[in-house]
């Protein structure tokens, strides 16, 4: 059990490092930020706690030296400087290594490296009383529990903020403990959040021959008067299991001082009616309640405790306000949940296995021609296709999650370079399928490498010629059909055509006859082993990343395409397949075999008519006025035997151009279950899969893409 709550600490922990990267990053263009500065501080404390909380006290104490560090930055101490950033960055990436791995003598001394830095760094800011202890004493548990009506001061809390009232129920389960969970720590936790009273209950407590010292028995009501929002208390909460009990709830603490009667009423515990009736009897309200068996001395004392605390609240107050009321955040938050991927990947196989086994009974069922049959295959086919869509959309993902990853790469990239690089993201909202943008992930950084290295120049090169001295990678997505666009430009110096050439010749690439197109020539840097780099670097030079970005590319069914302007730049364009599992097909039939064309690429489709040149492979139609290339598909496959009297063509589109695809019959629509194509089908171009029909045979996948770009080159070599 403990495994798996600190599996689930590993998860959130590196989620919270994860934007505590994205808030450093931010905050060194806007040092003066003070939401961000705030948002470090959170995931600071968060991460303190948590650990703290599941016993990892190398991460809890070294990450407290952090805390220590940004609470003297929010409270305007320490100014935030490049030097911090890069420190602070550097203890980020620290508590990542130090997370579900043994504390080495190595690790503790890097630890205390970066510690004694800060402390260097924020020295000149701060008094010598007020450097930080290198093993703080932590509080006693015990002292927290044997308080009733415990109030702290959050010293750091600004006049300006607003101030907040809650009531806070905390029961905990009565195994939290065996899960690693120390329920005290968490209350002392919301204690420091500003001004709190604590009440304990202890009627849950057996006697000592039924106690086991594993369970826990206490639970507690806070009432907390604190500037922090209803997110940032639930965030304390955030490893608690499911079996404990939290409610949290926003107090009027307007001026108007509410009778005990009235907050035994808010807290649900008691009617009307039952406080009228005892009302009358003209005694204690509580004394009457209490004999009455209608609530416990234990819930009298607790609603006496946030009578006093708010009376105590208004009596400070010159001016009563009305308070903001919470966001609907954390509403929003408790709609999600964690779900291993697997699970995911998991889903959708089985869903694919409907849809072969719902297109299997579909054949059945127009052989035996049964009506009723027919509707319920087609209630069952309705069902299925609106469980497969929302398998899908469960597993897509924004690509911004990987987008974020890049910005600290051209961070440390332009200190390693000596260059000034800004990173600018676009379309971060566009959505793909979580395996895709998995392998994305080491084809982006090769590219974005490649831009700050090879394209940009350095300032004073910039400089000289005219350039804006900050160079600037552009990172953007957007939605082409079934496809995902992802360009990396850059506006540095371009490919350097000659370059390219003279190192192709040197490798044996190419001879100096060969008579090469633009294209022919960009796609030459793809070949292994390929650099025109002069000098090996920590960053380039081995000639061992732009291939690996082809073939990952290659792997996804995608393409790779450059466009370059010597002086202006070059764009790298990335065109990957939204999903690997699940598409909307067209079956079309070529001789006696079956195809699958995707849908989201189709234009049209009409009735070939044969032209004098209708006997070669690449040809040219007429369609709607449009002169358009089209490839005849028995040609290409080599299929003996004529074609029927009347053939079809298919107009797609590539994002780029039209093409057609003449085929001999066009069946209809089909839910495609994409299948990997074994090793003897990999060379083949033009397709990208296969799928399995209802009658059990295999029908191949046809690659648009690839099949345009045939064109192309049969086009370049008749001109």
């Amino acid at each position: 059990m403990f495994d798996q709550v600190a599996n689930v600490f590993f998860d959130e922990a590196n989620e919270l490092l994860d934007n505590l990267e994205g808030y450093l990053l931010t905050l060194e263009s806007e040092p003066d930020n003070q939401e961000v500065i705030s948002a470090v501080f959170r995931a600071m404390h968060t991460i303190k706690g948590s650990s703290g909380m599941f016993g990892f006290d190398e991460i809890s104490k070294f990450t407290h030296k952090m805390e220590n560090t940004f609470d003297m930055v929010r409270n305007g101490i320490v100014p935030v400087t490049p030097q911090l950033i890069n420190l602070t960055l550097q203890a980020r990436d620290h508590i990542r290594s130090l997370l579900g791995t043994e504390i080495t003598p190595e690790l503790q001394n890097a630890s205390q490296f970066i510690i004694e830095e800060l402390n260097r760094c924020v020295e000149p800011y701060q008094n010598k009383n007020e450097q930080f202890s290198v093993n703080p004493t932590a509080p006693s548990p015990q002292e927290l529990t044997a308080q009733i009506g415990l109030k702290t001061e959050n010293a750091s809390q600004s006049e300006e903020e607003t101030q907040q009232t809650w009531r806070i129920s905390f029961i905990p389960s009565a195994n939290i403990m065996q899960n690693g969970t120390r329920p005290e720590l968490l209350v002392k936790e919301l204690a420091e959040m500003g001004t709190a009273t604590v009440v304990t209950f202890l009627d849950k407590i057996p006697t000592l021959s039924e106690l086991s010292p594993d369970n826990c028995y206490l639970y507690w009501d806070i009432i907390l008067t604190t500037t922090k929002s209803e997110n940032d208390i639930r965030d304390v909460f955030i490893f608690v299991d499911d079996d404990s009990t939290i409610k949290i709830e926003k107090i009027d603490d307007t001026g108007i001082h509410k009778k005990l009667g009235e907050i035994l009423i808010s807290r649900n515990l008691l009617t009307e009616e039952d406080l009228t009736r005892v009302i009358d009897e003209q005694k204690k309200v509580g004394d009457l309640l209490v004999s009455k068996n209608v609530v416990s001395q234990q819930q009298i004392d607790a609603a006496l405790a946030e009578q006093q605390h708010l009376n105590k609240l208004n009596k400070d107050k010159e001016i009563a306000q009305n308070l903001t009321p919470a966001t609907n955040q954390s509403q929003i938050g408790n709609q999600t949940i964690r779900v291993n991927s697997q699970k995911l990947d998991q889903l959708v196989d089985l869903v694919g296995e409907l849809v072969t086994f719902n297109a299997r009974l579909s054949s059945i069922s127009s052989e035996i021609k049964n009506s009723n049959l027919s509707t319920l295959i087609e209630l069952g086919e309705n069902l299925i296709f609106s469980l497969r869509d929302t398998s899908m959309d469960m597993r897509m993902l924004p690509i911004g999650t990987i987008f974020s990853r890049f910005r600290r790469l051209v961070h440390d990239l332009s200190n390693q370079l000596g260059k000034n690089i800004e990173l600018v993201t676009e379309g971060a909202e566009t959505e793909l399928d979580k395996t895709v943008i998995e392998k994305l992930n080491d084809p982006l950084v090769h590219l974005i490498r490649n831009s700050c290295d090879h394209g940009i120049e350095n300032p004073e090169k910039r400089a000289l010629l005219g350039k804006n001295a900050t160079g600037t990678v552009k990172l953007s997505a957007k939605h082409a059909g079934a496809f995902v666009l992802i360009t990396i430009s850059d506006d540095g110096g371009g490919l350097n055509r000659e370059a390219i050439l003279n190192k192709a010749i040197d490798k044996g690439l190419i001879k100096t006859t060969d008579q090469l197109t633009e294209q022919q020539i960009h796609e030459l840097i793809f070949q292994p082993g390929f650099s025109t780099a002069k000098e090996v670097s920590a960053v380039s030079g081995r000639g061992v990343g732009m291939d690996v970005v082809k073939r990952d590319i290659d792997s996804l069914g995608g393409s790779i395409s450059v466009e370059t302007t010597p002086g202006k730049g070059s764009s790298f364009i990335l065109k990957i397949p939204l999903t690997l599992a699940i598409i909307e097909g067209m079956m079309v039939q070529i001789g006696e075999n079956k195809y699958v064309i995707p849908v989201s690429g189709v234009e049209e489709c009409i009735e070939f008519e044969p032209k004098d040149n209708s006997d070669f492979l690449c040809s040219h139609i007429v369609a709607r006025d449009e002169y358009l290339p089209c490839i005849n598909m028995r040609k290409y496959f080599e299929i003996d035997g004529q074609p029927p009297e009347e053939q079809q063509v298919v107009i797609v589109n590539d994002q780029n151009s039209k093409i057609g695809i003449i085929v001999d019959h066009i069946i209809g629509n089909h839910q495609t279950v994409i299948k990997p194509l074994g090793k003897l089908f990999k060379k083949i171009q033009g397709l990208s899969g296969s799928t399995i029909l209802g009658d059990g045979s295999v029908a191949l996948i046809l690659d648009i893409f690839k099949l345009s770009d045939i064109i192309r080159k049969m086009d370049l070599n008749t001109k």
